[in-house]
């Protein structure tokens, strides 16, 4: 090609090597300079007479695209949200966690799972595996990753959090809490709360719904004896910062003693309604080592009641100045074929009021019995059982109670008649209460309960004759 221009360009580029061979002057610099910023002004003359705009806007667009593939990407960070912690405590925020972004589920979960969580009356909505939420907390995006964990890890549900790794302190102190404060806030401020039932399953915590209706106006007890307990309870609730200042943990120890069908297990059940506090049964005859009984009862949470029912029937915690023949007489209402335990009773006194019982704030602790005279003393004692019921036989005023729940009535003419007998008998409120629902008309209900209390009168006095004939 001939064109001027191309001859001009040849020209100032040998120049240009000519002039770096030596040491420029600064007049050489200054030619230079010139020559080069001609040579520029050609060139894009030249450019513009040989490419096509549609050609440069395309050539533009390539090398914008290219360049920004290499831009640096901003480091992430990443939590996980699991409950691998096996031996310290249930990893409440894997629950939490579930219940928050039940609320964040939009259009673009095709696919969502449907369920209840312990608590809550409606349905609520879940992730299913390999979803993600992208959610947004003070300008900082945390996108969350549900999936499921290996079996060699343990099979279980998780959650990965990633966010910008600048953030990581700002999501740790602030965003975690938030939707703490979110979930504490949805299901304590909601009247429809529903109370959980826990058990033991293969040394893992199972719940199902608590529907009791039991209260304190419902149970057949004396009414000073009931109002002791609500008010021990009331005192219980408001003294947070007494037991922190005198050093105790804060939680309450009852024992419940007395015959079967006292009312021992309704009378926990009007408790747990009265605190909205959940219940954890204890069975001690599932529990294999120290070690598992103390991460057993460290995975309840807090606001709950943790009931260890017929404790009498655990051989760990008799009394051992007692011989084994007055052991096995009081303990005939034991199952006969319970295993033998394979923990200390040091270890449940330790868990109830030791190091370990630090870790059972803000629990009510309740232990049941038919025999509270073969306890270890050393269990009976204020700080692991504070307060001890006796639940006894069915009085007048009990009795009371029991009529205006099961027929609804206040007065009767046959309630004199029975008030002569029920104090000279030994009638549980469960027996009382099996004789009236054998009818719905009270006349009939009462007769029955009249006829029942009698007949147990002329058992125990057929009794007393038989033990005076022997004397």
């Amino acid at each position: 090609m001939s064109n001027p221009a191309y001859s001009a360009i040849l020209r100032m580029v040998a120049l240009l090597i000519q002039n770096l061979s030596s040491f420029p002057s600064t007049s050489s610099l200054l030619s230079l300079y010139a020559s080069f910023s001609t040579s520029l002004m050609l060139f894009r003359n030249v450019y513009h007479e040989l490419v096509p705009k549609k050609l440069e806007e395309f050539l533009k667009a390539k090398f914008k695209s290219y360049f920004s593939t290499y831009k640096i990407s901003p480091c992430y960070d990443t939590f996980i949200i699991d409950d691998s912690w096996k031996g310290i405590s249930r990893n409440k925020l894997l629950e939490i966690a579930k219940f928050y972004l039940s609320t964040k589920i939009g259009p673009k979960n095709k696919i969502i799972r449907v369920g209840k969580f312990s608590g809550q009356k409606k349905l609520t909505a879940g992730l299913v595996r390999g979803q993600e939420i992208v959610d947004s907390f003070q300008g900082i995006d945390i996108k969350w990753h549900f999936d499921l964990q290996s079996r060699e890890d343990g099979g279980g549900e998780y959650f990965k959090l990633s966010f910008e790794a600048k953030h990581r302190d700002k999501v740790f102190d602030e965003y975690l809490k938030h939707i703490i404060t979110i979930h504490k806030s949805m299901t304590t401020n909601n009247k429809e709360r529903v109370l959980m039932l826990y058990s033991l399953c293969r040394g893992n915590w199972r719940s199902i719904e608590f529907e009791h209706s039991a209260t304190f106006d419902t149970i057949a007890m004396d009414s000073d004896l009931k109002k002791s307990i609500i008010q021990d309870i009331d005192r219980f609730l408001t003294r947070k910062d007494y037991y922190k200042r005198i050093g105790k943990a804060w939680k309450r120890g009852y024992l419940l003693y007395g015959p079967p069908g006292t009312g021992k297990s309704s009378l926990i059940a009007a408790m747990a309604n009265y605190l909205k506090y959940d219940i954890y049964v204890l069975e001690l005859s599932d529990i294999g080592s120290d070690y598992q009984l103390r991460s057993t009862i460290l995975e309840t949470d807090r606001k709950s009641i943790i009931v260890v029912e017929d404790i009498d029937c655990t051989s760990e915690v008799h009394d051992r100045s007692k011989s084994d023949e007055d052991s096995d007489s009081s303990d005939s209402s034991c199952d006969s074929d319970d295993k033998d335990v394979s923990f200390s009773l040091s270890s449940l006194l330790n868990c109830v009021d030791g190091l370990w019982s630090s870790s059972l704030e803000e629990r009510i602790i309740v232990f049941t019995t038919n025999h509270k005279e073969v306890l270890d003393p050393a269990l009976l004692r204020p700080g692991r059982m504070d307060m001890h019921i006796h639940m006894s036989y069915c009085s007048r005023e009990g009795y009371r109670v029991l009529v205006s729940n099961y027929l609804e009535i206040k007065e009767h003419p046959l309630f004199k008649e029975i008030d002569e007998v029920i104090e000279s008998v030994e009638a549980t409120p469960a027996s009382l209460a099996e004789e009236m629902m054998k009818s719905d008309d009270p006349d009939i209900a009462l007769a029955q309960v009249l006829k029942f209390l009698n007949q147990k009168k002329i058992e125990k006095a057929a009794a007393q004759d038989d033990e005076n004939s022997l004397t």
